[in-house]
């Protein structure tokens, strides 16, 4: 089950904080706990450096129009996009078209030690929320801006994940030639996120040392451009353009998928010379290893179209079960070929954390509970976890102007203004 209704369901994650409640785990001071950051983002990009951020404990409100973020209503590939990318986060619905909402947002970000936007080019300008506004009032402020391309003759195009994929040579390395196919996730997004979380922390050591803040720049392009790298290398360093990665040079002879018995696939590699005659001796194919052609990796590779050919027939008697406790049994790489529904019982995510519980905010799904990955990574032995569930529109607006010093007829006031939500 990856759906429960019941929304008071406790997490179940390991080393989870404890500040909200409903959420329940072991608490621990969190690197960025006193840090706060006011986001104007939408979509993936911005609110994937918020989440980071967040989940290192920092406080990070969430500024959305008062019509919520578009991404809490879209349907097929980007339903996971609100709940996935705004946990640990508060909501702040504001009306940027009135003077109110605009004078709590310049209000909400002079108390901010950093400001996060990802909107086109000139558009926070527009409302005095632009870097150079805030910073003369707070010269602290760290100043992130997640843009499509970074400061050049590209800068105002209209930039997406895909588009980028498209001119930055990934979509063309993962799609057979011809044939150019953006990868399955929103990768420049999550990484051009990632890449400004960790400006924004960069930056935060320099403030400790200057007491200057300053502005942080990431964009998928550029994000883009750093992934596809390594073959642009390969370029300079061969001379010879890097083909597709369906029709790629391996680097090794055995690194492929395999259909084996009753149609299953299983990914299965040797990277070594030691690795290939561990295989061998595994599978009892010692014949291969006298053949002269194949002594070492790069004759293996030179001989790889007839090689796989074989190979491919000796496997198919195999199921893929067996492949993998034999590969696992002597240490070698391998796959099952996995559908991401399938990650939600996944023995070692479950085993070690690696997913949490959260509650559905929007849609038919409101109230209900699922689990979504957390960051990869764990700190003094903990994962990061969940403190705050995504949250409802507006679910902090009062608390957060309270906090600014609007008072119970203040506050509703705006909100029958339709200034806040």
């Amino acid at each position: 089950m990856t759906l429960s209704a019941d929304s008071t369901r406790p997490a179940t994650s390991q080393g989870l904080a404890t500040d909200s409640p409903g959420i329940s785990g072991a608490a621990r001071r969190l690197p960025l706990k006193g840090l706060r950051v006011v986001e104007f983002t939408h979509m993936v990009m911005g609110p994937t450096c918020g989440l980071v951020l967040a989940d290192l404990g920092a406080e990070v409100i969430k500024v959305e129009p008062v019509q919520g973020d578009r991404t809490r209503h879209l349907l097929g590939a980007g339903a996971g996009f609100f709940p996935m990318f705004n946990r640990n986060k508060k909501s702040i619905g504001l009306d940027l078209h009135t003077p109110e909402g605009v004078r709590i947002a310049r209000e909400l970000a002079g108390s901010a030690d950093v400001v996060a936007e990802n909107f086109r080019p000139g558009m926070m300008q527009q409302y005095g929320l632009d870097y150079a506004t805030l910073s003369a009032a707070n010269p602290r402020l760290i100043y992130a801006s997640l843009k499509g391309f970074l400061p050049g003759p590209y800068a105002l195009r209209t930039a997406l994940d895909e588009v980028v994929q498209m001119m930055g040579g990934l979509a063309y390395m993962t799609g057979r030639p011809g044939d150019p196919l953006r990868a399955g996730t929103s990768v420049n997004d999550i990484m051009g996120g990632m890449f400004g979380a960790i400006g924004v922390m960069a930056a935060l050591i320099e403030r400790g040392i200057t007491g200057q803040g300053q502005e942080v720049q990431s964009a998928l392009f550029e994000n883009n451009i750093f992934l596809v790298g390594q073959h642009m290398l390969q370029y300079a360093i061969t001379g010879t353009p890097a083909a597709p990665m369906p029709e790629r040079i391996s680097a090794w002879a055995l690194y492929d998928v395999f259909t084996v018995k009753d149609g299953e696939q299983i990914f299965l590699a040797a990277v070594s010379d030691a690795q290939w005659q561990v295989f061998c001796n595994a599978l009892g194919f010692t014949d291969l290893l006298g053949r002269p052609e194949l002594a070492n990796n790069n004759d293996r590779v030179r001989a790889r179209p007839s090689l796989l050919a074989d190979l491919r027939t000796r496997l198919a008697a195999y199921s893929a079960a067996e492949l993998a406790a034999i590969f696992e049994q002597h240490g070698l790489p391998f796959a099952p070929i996995v559908k991401p529904e399938e990650l939600f019982d996944d023995p070692h995510l479950k085993a070690t954390g690696g997913l949490a519980d959260i509650r559905l905010t929007d849609g038919e799904r409101t109230g209900q509970t699922t689990q979504a990955a957390l960051l990869p990574l764990s700190m003094a032995g903990e994962r990061l976890g969940v403190r705050l569930n995504p949250p409802l529109l507006g679910e902090q607006s009062g608390e957060l102007l309270a906090q600014l010093g609007y008072s119970q007829e203040a506050i509703q006031t705006l909100r029958e203004k339709g200034a806040i939500a």
